[in-house]
Parts: C-alpha cells; structure tokens; sequence
C-alpha cells in the first residue's frame, strides 16, 4: 500500500516527527509493506455492488498486525467500570455491566496507532474521543490514525469512511483543548 495523504491534528506530524521519528518510520514501513492485491478477497453481495471482488478490512487489519507486532507494538485493552449511580431508584439493572472495554489497535513508547476501514463514527471516535481517554489513562501522548483515501474506500463494502470526509469534519469542528496530536495517515492501494 502507500500514503497518498496526510493531515496534522493538533500538530500531530510536528509531534510525532520531532519525539518519535523511528516509530513514524516503522509505519511507514509497515504501510508500504501491505501487499494491497492479496487483500482483495471479500466478495460482495450488496445491491449495487454485486459480484464484484473487494478489499477485506479484516485482511488488511492482519497484514498491518503482522508487520507492526514483530517490531514491538501492542494491542493495549483497558477495562471499563461503568458508573450505576447515575439510574433512577424505580430502575431495576437487567444486565450485567461487566466485561465492557477499550482497546487500541497498537501503542509503542506512548504512540497510539488505530487502523480504521469502517464506518466514519469510528474514525472520529478514535481521534476525539478514544486518543484522549488513553492520553488521559497514561498510555499515549499522541496518536495516528490510518485510514482509506477515497479511491480505496470505493473499492471497498458500502458505508466505509475515507480521509477526505474526515478531514473536512475535522478542520470544521476544530480543536479542542483536550484533543491530543494526530496525524491522519490516508492510504491507497
């Protein structure tokens, strides 16, 4: 695969860049390593799509794990207690609260790396909301998001976000004081 765009959040590259330049490298590496073609394995069986041969998410998530974890990055899952306290005395509580998590897909030396080929609320959710509640557990400092540019994305099943859309919703959202640093990697095959 290969980098076909990249957006600095919150001074994401100038960050990474300039205190993790080696582990940017080993993305890179890692990104240009995936061989796209041996991922067009997912048959589609949507409506407007139909027949046609599409590039896996599953697939590729693999191929990104099996070039990043020899070289020491790790999944990182941390449990969820949710609060109780907060339902009304009439509620009676019908399931268990426990088992809930958050993960991220690879973090090395305080680097948060999330790959996302799914739906656009995930992509956002891993930049405004997920980066900083692992910034805010001790985990990372910043963060970089991998994502499909649009011509992947069209190759790919229906609904599936790309770099173009979320960086306009990022840049028209702006940056809050919570945010971390990101730099959102857009990928092509």
């Amino acid at each position: 695969m290969r980098i076909a765009a990249q957006y600095s959040f919150k001074n994401g590259l100038d960050e990474i860049t300039q205190r993790r330049p080696h582990l940017l490298a080993e993305i890179k590496d890692a990104i240009r390593a995936v061989d796209a073609p041996q991922h067009k394995t997912k048959l589609s069986q949507e409506k407007t799509k139909t027949g046609r041969m599409l590039y896996s998410p599953v697939s590729l998530n693999k191929a990104f794990e099996g070039e990043l974890s020899p070289k020491g990055w790790r999944s990182l899952s941390v449990d969820c207690e949710y609060p109780t306290t907060h339902y009304l005395e009439d509620y009676e509580i019908r399931s268990s609260l426990k088992g809930a998590f958050r993960d991220m897909d690879f973090v090395k030396e305080r680097l948060g790396v999330e790959v996302q080929f799914g739906k656009y609320s995930f992509m956002v959710y891993n930049v405004c909301a997920k980066m900083t509640i692992f910034r805010n557990l001790g985990f990372i400092d910043c963060g970089i998001e991998i994502v499909p540019v649009k011509s992947l994305a069209l190759e790919m099943s229906s609904g599936v976000s790309y770099f173009e859309q979320f960086v306009w919703d990022l840049e028209s959202r702006g940056v809050a004081d919570i945010d971390i640093p990101v730099l959102i990697i857009g990928i092509d095959s």
